[in-house]
């Protein structure tokens, strides 16, 4: 597999996202929604999940829904709202919007998704590692 700092970018009319390698994986991981909107660079400023806001508690990181712009906290945060949005809703896709993070959730296919393009001036290197694992 080829490291994701060493990805070329698709063509401009292929898919906005791809499938994160995952040494823990023997199949090859696909997922069908490789089509989900990006959101753009710095769209997390002021970004609160309201369902935590609130209840008063806090939160770890926060995920923006692909389909709808929803946010909510982490799988790693007590109310971990962005996967009941997914449950509720059936949208799939959910991206970081921590500012060291690059990456989206497939929770449908239980995938990491890096970007695609890296068109965006001043964007991190997609970084899918041990805090993003646990904090789907």
């Amino acid at each position: 597999m080829t490291p994701p700092d060493q990805r070329t970018a698709p063509p401009p009319d292929g898919p906005a996202w791809t499938v994160a390698p995952d040494a823990g994986r023997t199949a090859p991981a696909h997922c069908a929604h490789l089509d989900a909107p990006v959101p753009p660079a710095g769209a997390a400023a002021g970004a609160v999940c309201a369902q935590c806001a609130a209840r008063g508690t806090a939160w770890r990181r926060l995920r923006r829904c692909a389909a709808c712009g929803h946010v909510g906290c982490c799988d790693s945060s007590p109310g971990a709202h962005s996967h009941a949005h997914h449950t509720a809703t059936g949208h799939p896709v959910a991206v970081s919007l921590a500012p060291d993070e690059d990456w989206a959730w497939c929770f449908v296919d239980e995938l990491f998704l890096l970007r695609a393009r890296d068109d965006e001036p001043g964007r991190a290197a997609p970084r899918p590692g041990s805090a993003a694992r646990t904090g789907r």
